[in-house]
């Protein structure tokens, strides 16, 4: 069987990892790295990028040997509504609070997807904005206000 990088999933996937693996570290560059005890603003997107760049030539090397074929088509819907549920998401955040901003960007990108089901929706919609407010705002502590004029 004939290795077709054209069309080959996991060989663009793994070149994929590798390019931002790489462009982290070109970043980090200048940044003094530090030690894991005391580290630098360059330890972290340096030892990532190098993570990254190790999965892509994994990823890369299982793509020549798996030879998997690129599936489906694009969704012009997806490649519109999820850029959109992007800004939408940022603006909120400013305007209306982490929930708020969290809860619409969830809906939005799920209805870039084919099969929208409002109940499924609201479920992941509570589900997910519980979750990522006691990560986000109660574990890590970022300070962002939950709703408009409350900081939690």
């Amino acid at each position: 069987m004939k290795f077709d990088w054209h069309n080959n999933r996991d060989f663009f996937a793994g070149l994929l990892y590798i390019v931002v693996g790489t462009t982290a570290m070109w970043i980090a560059r200048d940044y003094p790295f530090g030690s894991a005890l005391r580290m630098g603003p360059g330890y972290f997107p340096t030892v990532l990028g190098g993570i990254m760049i190790l999965f892509g030539i994994a990823v890369l090397l299982m793509g020549a040997r798996n030879n998997e074929k690129i599936k489906g088509n694009w969704s012009m819907r997806a490649l519109i509504v999820l850029p959109i549920a992007t800004v939408v998401f940022g603006y909120l955040m400013e305007e209306a609070g982490f929930i708020p901003a969290l809860a619409v960007l969830i809906v939005l990108s799920a209805a870039s997807g084919p099969e929208f089901k409002w109940q499924e929706i609201l479920l992941l919609t509570l589900g997910l904005t519980v979750i990522c407010t006691g990560i986000f705002i109660y574990g890590l502590g970022l300070p962002y206000p939950l709703v408009k004029g409350y900081w939690g």
